[in-house]
């Protein structure tokens, strides 16, 4: 397996996100169709996927952690709007760029800067 960040939630689902394009490109490869994935609503962010079948409050931490990790959290440190999405709604055509996807339909979740904060703390 390629060497992807980790993250483990409160219930003890792991997260997986990615460090690079290429890496991206990996991580995507082995999402699984019902599992969920996010991404920041703004460019250059890890691709984050929450393996197993999610809770609201995974997909909240895993949220948490894909805006840590994300160029707009790192350019800004504000409130950050992730997507979230099954990986069956994931598509990719050969015009994309490494590291870029297509998300048929996704939801959204507002991460708050403060949240984003502590978990930077906590992982220290």
């Amino acid at each position: 397996m390629a060497n992807f960040r980790k993250f483990t939630t409160s219930s003890g689902k792991i997260v997986l996100g990615g460090k690079s394009a290429e890496n991206n490109e990996k991580l995507i490869k082995q999402v699984n169709p019902e599992e969920t994935v996010l991404h920041t609503k703004a460019p250059g962010s890890p691709f984050a996927n929450l393996k197993g079948k999610a809770t609201k409050k995974d997909i909240k931490e895993a949220a948490v952690f894909c805006a840590r990790y994300s160029q707009d959290w790192r350019d800004n440190k504000k409130d950050m709007i992730v997507h979230y999405f099954k990986g069956k709604d994931i598509y990719k055509n050969k015009l994309m760029p490494t590291g870029t996807f297509g998300v048929r339909k996704f939801k959204e979740i507002t991460v708050k800067k403060e949240d984003i904060e502590k978990f930077q703390g906590e992982q220290k």
